[in-house]
């Protein structure tokens, strides 16, 4: 049997140091834009934020926010690699109307034909499509096997291609559905801090300071905002992208039986 063309996805390095950049990026924009001079009163960053000054109370969120911040770049960066990829391994868009001049082009037994479909479409479906038009040739020019095994053999083939090809439709995938889980528990620790702070401007002695009390409440609820629209954008992407892979698992399915019955008919 021949070989198929191997549709190549992901980033060129390894995730963890996807995710290791990231994180550098993360921590200089919580270091620099949010804990700027220019945020805070007097300058100081360890000071209270400038009253309305959005950038300084997420400063103020401590660890939490870099973790969050790496979150929600994960999830856009990932987000978009999937988007890329997929498109790329969709091929072309007439992806029906591609099965089925692949079906006629075998039924007339023009395979060269049906080859250069293949050729013309790209992408994953049309890399399996070609697999079972290598092996419709081969088993026509098998005389060792009967009619049902050359069948058999068409689908195997097509099978083990789309094994191969399914993995790397699905890479990258573990990734938004585990953001979309923890980015809003760790929403809920920012917020949880935030509210420890607040309470705890609350138990001062004298009079409670306002500034801080207000800074812990707007850091509660920025962080928890931060948690729940990174889950939010996670969980839509992963929606998203599982259902163009089904759509494309469909195809591969529908591909290894419009081969195997034209040979069938063929072989009649």
């Amino acid at each position: 049997m021949s070989t198929t063309k191997k549709q190549t996805s992901g980033f060129p390095i390894p995730n963890w140091m996807v995710f290791l950049i990231i994180g550098l990026v993360a921590i200089a924009i919580y270091k620099f834009v949010f804990g700027a001079s220019g945020n805070f009163e007097n300058g100081d960053p360890d000071g209270h934020p400038l009253p309305g000054n959005y950038m300084g109370m997420v400063y103020k969120g401590g660890f939490v926010v870099p973790i969050l911040l790496s979150m929600f770049i994960s999830m856009a960066v990932f987000s978009i690699e999937r988007l890329l990829s997929l498109n790329k391994a969709a091929g072309g868009k007439d992806v029906d109307g591609f099965l089925r001049k692949v079906a006629n082009a075998l039924d007339s037994g023009n395979i060269s034909d049906a080859r250069d479909l293949c050729n013309a479409q790209k992408g994953t479906v049309a890399n399996v499509t070609l697999s079972g038009i290598d092996a419709f040739e081969d088993m026509l020019n098998n005389k060792e096997l009967s009619g049902e095994q050359k069948i058999l053999g068409i689908q195997k083939e097509i099978e083990e291609t789309t094994a191969l090809e399914v993995p790397m439709l699905q890479k990258n995938m573990a990734v938004l559905s585990t953001l979309a889980s923890v980015a809003t528990l760790a929403g809920l620790v920012g917020t949880v801090l935030g509210m420890i702070r607040s309470f705890a401007a609350l138990a001062t002695a004298g009079a409670p300071d306002q500034a801080a009390l207000a800074t812990g409440i707007s850091e509660a609820l920025i962080n928890t905002a931060l948690g729940i629209s990174t889950s939010l954008f996670a969980i839509i992407a992963y929606n998203y992208f599982s259902s163009k892979i089904d759509g494309m698992t469909y195809k591969m399915d529908e591909a290894n039986f419009l081969i195997s019955q034209s040979f069938a008919s063929k072989n009649s």
